[in-house]
């Protein structure tokens, strides 16, 4: 079963919006690739798992490349949407990156299908797709090391290097994507918290 996070990511068609089969497609290609892997899943698994033809694929993506290209760069800029709201909070630097490290945690949680393919599956994005995402990626952890900086400038942190400390918070969060299960005995939200107080110990503050 897809998670809610992926449904989100792709809402139902509307003006502006993709059209309900480019949706289900999308739907569709995230179980595929996170069942079968990226490059073991054909055009027709995932033709299929859409109630549709292989050929009525071609009619919204020109390659199974592009339908990947689609998630990652759709759930790459749903996870710096989040992370630029916790840096524009009105709040000191340990509560922008509390709250930004319960909803990074929590997203990845939640749509731990989605935020495997997103994460792991990059190798095999075509390499002008590859540099959209990067870009993404590059802003995200940028924003975490704002926070970062802004907090030991006013000693709320004590963090000899914060580019390294910057990629460890991210790591964190993009790695419960790796392991968690809709069985697993934390709800997002409850894990999104212990991971807040465990990122806030390792930048030198209080929990």
């Amino acid at each position: 079963m897809t998670d809610r996070t992926s449904a989100d990511l792709w809402p139902a068609g509307g003006a502006g919006e993709r059209t309900e089969a480019a949706r289900r497609l999308l739907l569709a290609a995230v179980e595929s690739f996170a069942r079968r892997g990226y490059h073991a899943t054909t055009t027709r698994d995932i033709a299929t798992a859409a109630g549709m033809s292989p050929a009525a694929l071609y009619i919204h993506y020109s390659s199974k490349s592009a339908l990947l290209s689609e998630i990652s760069r759709t759930g790459h800029q749903a996870t710096l949407d989040l992370v630029e709201r916790a840096a524009a909070a009105d709040l000191p630097p340990v509560e922008q990156m509390r709250l930004l490290v319960e909803e990074f945690t929590c997203w990845h949680a939640r749509g731990h299908t989605v935020g495997r393919i997103v994460n792991h599956e990059l190798h095999a994005l075509p390499e002008d797709d590859f540099a959209v995402v990067a870009e993404l990626r590059r802003r995200i952890e940028e924003t975490v090391r704002r926070i970062i900086e802004a907090g030991v400038a006013t000693g709320a942190f004590d963090v000899q290097d914060v580019r390294t400390a910057a990629r460890a918070v991210t790591s964190l969060g993009i790695d419960v994507s790796r392991w968690y299960t809709d069985r697993s005995s934390e709800t997002p939200e409850e894990l999104g918290r212990r991971y807040g107080v465990l990122v806030l110990r390792m930048l030198g503050a209080a929990g």
